[in-house]
Parts: structure tokens; C-alpha cells; sequence
């Protein structure tokens, strides 16, 4: 069943118990619209990533805190939204780390950057964030096969 060029959204509060729900969700509709497995896996874990972020550092672990995930998917790609109740965040002040250095932390952006072909963040109106990612769909294929 194709799902191309429709719009889907989901609303969890901010619980670290909820993180599996958000990778199901991204994970269904890439299944459901017969997305490529590496447009699928990037998805699901750079979701992961974004909603772990949210919970901890935008929300401080406040569980009354809402996410919302909007997915909105074309022909062309794949559009992830993570809208959130935090305070303002600049993910350019975030280092591109390189590969091997180690330390802790980071590396939660430095894998949403790797994986996904656009990332991006902007203070909402009032309060809270977007965070923006987008995989374009083109280049699933160009992707090495890992697994």
C-alpha cells in the first residue's frame, strides 16, 4: 500500500518508555510505503536520536513535556518534523565531530547529520522547537549495503 504524498502525525509525551512507539511509527509508514530498507533503517534511527535528544536535553526528563512527530512523505522524500516544548536550541552550535574522536555526548546529532540528507532546527513561535530532517529517496540506492 503506497502512502506517497500524504502527511502523518503523532503526538507522545515526553517519557523515555515512549521511544519505542516513535521508532514504530517512522518504521510502519516506511514499511507501509514500501520504502527501500536503508531509507527505512536511517529513518527509524535518526528518529530514535531526535526523540532521545527532545526528552533529555529539551525537555529535562519532564514527562508532562509533549513531542509531536509529523512524517510527510512524496515521490521525492521523506520529511520528519519533531516539534517540542524546549527551550531554544541552535543545532549548528552543535560540532561536527569526526568519526573517531572520542568523547562523550554528540554523537546523537553527529548520526541524524550522517544518516539523514538535510537537518535542520528552528525555534517555534511561543515556545519550542522544529527539528527538520529529510531523506531524499533518489539516493537510497547510492547507500553501502551494511547488513
Amino acid at each position: 500500500m503506497s502512502q506517497r504524498n500524504s502527511r502523518f502525525t503523532l503526538t507522545l509525551p515526553s517519557d523515555s518508555r515512549m521511544l519505542s512507539v516513535a521508532r514504530s511509527f517512522v518504521e510502519a509508514l516506511c514499511q507501509s510505503s514500501d520504502l527501500d530498507r536503508h531509507v527505512t533503517f536511517a529513518a527509524v534511527l535518526a528518529t530514535g536520536e531526535a526523540v532521545s535528544n527532545i526528552i533529555r536535553h529539551a525537555h529535562k526528563n519532564r514527562q508532562d513535556a509533549m513531542i509531536q512527530i509529523q512524517c510527510q512523505l512524496t515521490t521525492e522524500h521523506l520529511e520528519l518534523q519533531f516539534l517540542d516544548e524546549g527551550g531554544p536550541f541552535d543545532i549548528t552550535a552543535v560540532p561536527h565531530l569526526e568519526p573517531g574522536e572520542l568523547r562523550v555526548g554528540g554523537r546523537g546529532v553527529y548520526l541524524m547529520r550522517s544518516l539523514m540528507d538535510e537537518l535542520g532546527c528552528q525555534a517555534r513561535p511561543g515556545r519550542g522547537n522544529v527539528l527538520r530532517m529529510v531523506k531524499r529517496l533518489q539516493n537510497s540506492s547510492s547507500m553501502r549495503d551494511c547488513g
